[in-house]
């Protein structure tokens, strides 16, 4: 197995932390808060360490975005309800997070002919359109991810629920181009 350089770019994920959240007063009580309910209507909480960002709706459903691992969402979720708590928010303590979605990227190392792969991996789960974008769209089964793959080698795995997702997508198709002899 060789190392692709996988590297978690961010990490969705999601919780419930009560209801009937009082936005009005966490947007006067936490100064870095935003909240514009004519624009959106949730409120954005920002955590510097680990540094994320936290969507919170009045029904209680928080959605955090913009950390490098899970274990930083969940730490990041949990500065939110501290956060929430001192300024006497009612909320669970110990909500459930659950990923939404894993973004990463990775290098194969080796320029590709975008091309080729196009038609050796099958275009049924395959979108190539250089004019439009200069990516190719591949679409994975298992995992089911959606892979971004460049020229320059390089690609963009998204979809996924866990770092393993990544991983895997990464293997299967370096072995699938290797198999093509496009790699």
């Amino acid at each position: 197995m060789q190392d692709y350089k996988i590297k978690i770019e961010n990490v969705v994920a999601s919780t419930q932390i009560g209801e009937n959240i009082d936005l009005n007063k966490i947007s006067r009580e936490i100064k870095d808060s935003e909240y514009k309910p004519k624009q959106f209507p949730g409120l954005v909480l920002r955590t510097k360490e680990p540094k994320a960002a936290a969507l919170v709706f009045r029904s209680g459903k928080v959605v955090c975005t913009g950390s490098k691992s899970v274990e930083d969402a969940r730490r990041a979720v949990k500065q939110i309800v501290k956060m929430l708590k001192e300024i006497g928010i009612s909320v669970i303590d110990e909500p459930e997070v659950k990923v939404q979605n894993i973004v990463a990227s990775a290098d194969l190392g080796v320029d590709l002919n975008l091309n080729a792969i196009a038609i050796g991996l099958g275009l049924e789960n395959i979108e190539y359109e250089p004019e439009q974008f200069p990516g190719l769209v591949y679409r994975l089964d298992n995992p089911r991810v959606v892979v971004l793959i460049f020229g320059s080698g390089k690609m963009v795995v998204t979809g996924g629920k866990s770092p393993e997702d990544a991983r895997k997508a990464v293997e299967r198709i370096s072995e699938e181009l290797r198999t093509l002899g496009l790699m």
